[in-house]
């Protein structure tokens, strides 16, 4: 069914650092010296909030980040490397926003699905309903080293079949990881605390659910250890580019995150998605699919190719990504992102290049041009970020009926 009960469009921004080109810290705009610091994000996610988007999704790993498309850490001492904790990032900043939604990213490979149902639960209290979370596979061997718990097998080219299994093992893997947090998240039904001092109860223990899931790799048993969250299930995202993450999304996401180049790759993309979800049983679910676009914004087009050539000669080569790159003015955007919303998608994350530039481009350029053709909202409709993005606050799966 379709995911939104309106015809404007949903924005988000993948917030990365300095941003998304490997230069971008040397830009006069990036702030490199502050990038460790609470100020930093605060002010990046209320500049978003400014812009009225829908939320921001914050990155995150397991280990330095590195220009290897596969699996070895590089040897860059030119880039950004290092990070702060997403969730702790998000739960910083919440107090400090009213509007926008919080969405930090979460490796399911190595994490517990009872640690992160706890994390994002405790950021949709501390947010009062915002909080979401971005779930992300890893296959790196030194990542898996931190923890000595399990090897992974070796993916030296995505296509071989070898490398396929691991793939596909490692998002089955994830979407167990999803649906043990969400019936955590239900394992205290909406009333269970009664916090009567009069006859000293505090809780319902009748209320309060034993989880009894088992997965390939783990099992989960007991109750949360926090109440269910003020959004009843947080939303659930994650980041698709074919078959494989295509199912992790229909059977277990709130929003999946696509990188079509056009109208026409964008229609298949949905429609696969689409068919995915009926084969998971959940066609009647409302699901978000979003557009991934790296983002250099000028008021001037030659502006932003000067920028990107510049950044480039910086890096010592042509930036490429696994999302489209749009190099151009927030009203070309504007077309763009109309275009590939007729085309079935509900709403873009958009990656700024270098955020200091290009984050202030989208909240003070793209969003006024779609506001100007009636695409996009003039103030935030709801308080939560299911109530933003047009979902429903879920039933409780174990309340008696």
């Amino acid at each position: 069914m379709s995911s939104t009960a309106s015809s404007s469009l949903h924005l988000a921004v993948a917030l990365d650092g300095t941003g998304w080109h490997p230069a971008s810290w040397r830009e006069p705009q990036a702030r490199p010296r502050e990038q460790f610091t609470a100020a930093y994000w605060a002010d990046l996610v209320t500049e978003a909030e400014r812009g009225l988007l829908d939320f921001v999704t914050i990155e995150d790993g397991l280990g330095p980040q590195s220009s290897s498309h596969f699996l070895d850490p590089d040897e860059r001492t030119d880039q950004v490397r290092g990070r702060l904790d997403a969730v702790l990032i998000a739960s910083r900043v919440a107090p400090l926003t009213r509007h926008i939604g919080l969405v930090p990213t979460v490796v399911a490979t190595h994490t517990e699905p009872f640690h992160i149902s706890k994390a994002i639960a405790t950021l949709d209290y501390v947010s009062t309903g915002r909080a979401g979370l971005r779930v992300q596979i890893t296959a790196r061997p030194n990542e898996a080293a931190h923890f000595g718990r399990r090897t992974i097998a070796r993916i030296d080219a995505y296509d071989s079949p070898a490398s396929l299994e691991t793939v596909t093992d490692l998002f089955d893997e994830a979407a167990d990881h999803v649906e043990a947090v969400r019936r955590l998240w239900d394992s205290w039904e909406d009333d269970a605390e009664i916090r009567d001092v009069a006859t000293g109860r505090f809780v319902d223990r009748g209320k309060l659910h034993y989880i009894d899931f088992q997965g390939r790799h783990f099992s989960v048993r007991g109750p949360s250890i926090t109440p269910r969250p003020p959004q009843g299930q947080p939303i659930v995202s994650a980041l698709a580019h074919d078959t494989v993450p295509y199912r992790l999304v229909a059977r277990a996401a709130d929003v999946g995150y696509v990188t079509p180049h056009d109208a026409e790759e964008a229609r298949t993309v949905v429609s696969r998605i689409r068919a995915e979800q009926d084969v998971a049983g959940r066609a009647s679910a409302p699901l978000h699919v979003f557009g991934d676009l790296v983002v250099f914004l000028d008021d001037d087009p030659a502006a932003a190719r000067a920028r990107r050539e510049r950044l480039d000669t910086l890096d010592g080569r042509p930036y490429t990504s696994d999302a489209p790159v749009f190099t151009g003015t927030p009203s070309q955007l504007a077309d763009r992102l109309l275009e590939l919303h007729s085309a079935g998608l509900s709403g873009f994350r958009l990656r700024p290049a270098v955020v200091g530039h290009d984050l202030r481009a989208v909240t003070r350029g793209l969003v006024p041009e779609l506001q100007r053709r009636g695409a996009f909202r003039r103030a935030y409709e709801a308080d939560t970020l299911r109530g933003l993005l047009g979902l429903a606050r879920p039933a409780n799966r174990y309340a008696a009926v």
